[in-house]
């Protein structure tokens, strides 16, 4: 199957440092190319990946307010939607911006939506074009507007392949991702402080959250417990996440998904955070770590975590989000679109293996 992947310009794919979005962005494109299918991908030069690379940018924009960022994707988009005859399908991450291109496009296009969608903006616009093929990467994501074409819920997945698992429990906390009140980055201080454990905090800042960090936590950090990292690399994230005694994300948002707590859990560390948006969903108390509402709960759940069979977070995530089941569940949406059957994409060569044990070798076994 001939498939575009578009992806926002802010950073590359994968990401150097922080980046949800285009991390997923990134282990969607190398699964698909696994399973044999011809995928394009439209991002940021220096992005890095199996598919045909088309950089629609010199260099990232990396969320500079000086650089109007929706210009940049509008005209992305104009090039990718001038090449549509060229695709089976395109599948789009750049939120509603794609929308009128994909309402006057004879190419199907598939959108996954990353963010909250419970904002009064968003609901309007996305309502005004609901009859688009939607993807939610959750159901409590998916509930703010279900009235929308959902063609699916499909949950992120990574490679277990690419993250080594961490067999002994550290001694610190650590803390990942943006520092912004929603992810509760103050709470997670407190938390630690008051457990007596020193916490590593690894996230950036960005320009709208510079007055939080200067005025709430950045006097928190005389602390000398208190680690302020700044963003780190995904290998650096990774050993922090995989010595760590757990994940401290004390979130207070509807979130999504929530990416760091599944790369967590495959480094074999459990997760401390709050029953909010997708949690209930995507983790199990217990299994994973503890998922409490008020402080004094999170000091119990820190107190009891070591209990967490390390292996068995890992196992948890090998059995729920694998990456190679989340592209077929992608496949499965990107040919039910096109009224086709169902393509099962496996690898292209394991198909012709599996026709010449069969003697039956000829161009209809393979899925293109």
């Amino acid at each position: 199957m001939r498939i575009a992947q578009v992806a926002p310009l802010h950073l590359t794919v994968p990401p150097q440092n922080y980046g949800g979005t285009e991390r997923c962005i990134f282990n969607l494109t190398e699964a698909l190319v696994e399973a044999g299918h011809d995928v394009t991908l439209f991002a940021a030069s220096g992005s890095e990946t199996s598919a045909r690379l088309v950089p629609m940018r010199d260099e990232p924009i990396r969320f500079n307010p000086k650089v109007d960022a929706t210009a940049l994707h509008l005209a992305m988009l104009q090039h990718v939607y001038s090449r549509a005859s060229e695709f089976d399908v395109i599948h789009s991450h750049l939120d509603y911006l794609t929308l009128p291109f994909a309402a006057a496009s004879s190419t199907p296009t598939v959108m996954t939506l990353h963010g909250r969608l419970d904002g009064p903006e968003t609901v309007e616009i996305l309502r005004t074009f609901r009859g688009c093929n939607y993807i939610a990467i959750s159901a409590s994501q998916r509930s703010q507007i279900p009235d929308l074409n959902w063609a699916a819920t499909i949950h992120h997945a990574i490679d277990l392949r690419q993250i080594a698992f961490y067999e002994r429990p550290g001694s610190y906390l650590v803390f990942v991702g943006r520092i912004t009140p929603e992810k509760g980055p103050d709470r997670a201080i407190r938390i630690a402080q008051r457990v007596g454990m020193p916490l590593k905090i690894a996230a950036k800042i960005d320009p709208a959250n510079r007055k939080y960090y200067d005025q709430v936590i950045k006097p928190m950090l005389d602390d000398p417990s208190i680690e302020f990292l700044g963003p780190v690399n995904e290998k650096r994230k990774l050993d922090l996440m995989g010595n760590a005694l757990a994940l401290l994300e004390p979130i207070h948002w509807p979130e999504p998904f929530g990416m760091v707590f599944i790369e967590s859990l495959a480094c074999g560390t459990p997760v401390l955070t709050c029953p909010h948006g997708s949690v209930p969903e995507l983790l199990g108390d217990g299994v994973t770590g503890f998922a409490c509402e008020a402080d004094d709960d999170l000091v119990a759940a820190v107190q009891q975590v070591g209990q967490v069979s390390r292996i068995g977070c890992r196992e948890y995530v090998r059995q729920k989000f694998d990456i190679r089941e989340m592209a077929l569940e992608y496949v499965e949406v990107y040919s039910t679109i096109q009224h086709r059957r169902r393509l099962f994409a496996v690898p292209a060569e394991h198909l012709v293996e599996t026709a010449r044990n069969q003697g039956k070798l000829d161009q209809s076994s393979l899925i293109s």
